[in-house]
């Protein structure tokens, strides 16, 4: 009989508001802790990071490459082949270390999902966390992340959102991610080096 009561009590909690905002976050939390665990214990985090460190400078590297066109052409062109040469290497690296990554994926995509299916059946569609915008103002998916009302957000966008951010918190506490490696830098340096071009000198 206690346990009945406790159980309605808990549900009761975590089913409305301030109290299922919380719950979820403390999910995430947990979700993000045991990714980067089993991320440490599956994948060599130090090799990985070493070698997305020599990445990024490869990939700043081509900017200065193509400072020296104009200035000194003949360096230029050889600085650029050996570039070049070393680009085909570190493609086929960041292949390998894309394959490691995934390694935690694998053994946690089909618990975690279950899992998440499963709370997600406590909270339905109702609201989890009030939203800082309107969620009919995101386009596409305004009407998949909304709760009963517009100002709220259901339990599938606000978990995504604090993933989404707490991932990112806990890897860089745990020393499992570089500025180099991860994050939206990381992401935008790369973008960057792929869209300057070499010119033909």
């Amino acid at each position: 009989m206690l346990s009945i009561i406790f159980q309605n009590a808990f549900l009761d909690l975590i089913g409305t508001p301030p109290g299922s905002m919380l719950f979820v976050l403390l999910l995430s939390v947990v979700t993000a802790l045991i990714s980067t665990f089993l991320t440490r214990w599956l994948v060599d985090t130090e090799a990985i990071n070493r070698k997305q460190t020599q990445i990024k400078a490869h990939q700043d590297e081509k900017e200065k490459i193509i400072e020296l066109a104009e200035v000194d052409p003949e360096r230029y062109r050889k600085a650029r082949k050996k570039w070049e040469r070393k680009d085909a290497m570190y493609k086929q690296t960041q292949q390998r270390m894309a394959l490691q990554r995934m390694k935690p994926t694998c053994i946690t995509f089909i618990p975690m999902m279950v899992i998440f299916f499963l709370v997600r059946l406590i909270f339905v569609n109702n609201p989890v966390a009030l939203s800082p915008m309107h969620a009919n103002d995101i386009p596409l998916i305004g009407n998949f992340i909304r709760a009963s009302s517009s100002i709220w957000i259901n339990f599938t966008a606000w978990y995504f959102l604090c993933s989404l951010g707490i991932n990112t918190v806990v890897q860089r506490v745990l020393k499992l991610q570089s500025q180099a490696s991860g994050g939206m830098g990381g992401m935008f340096a790369g973008q960057k080096a792929k869209a300057l071009e070499f010119p033909d000198v």
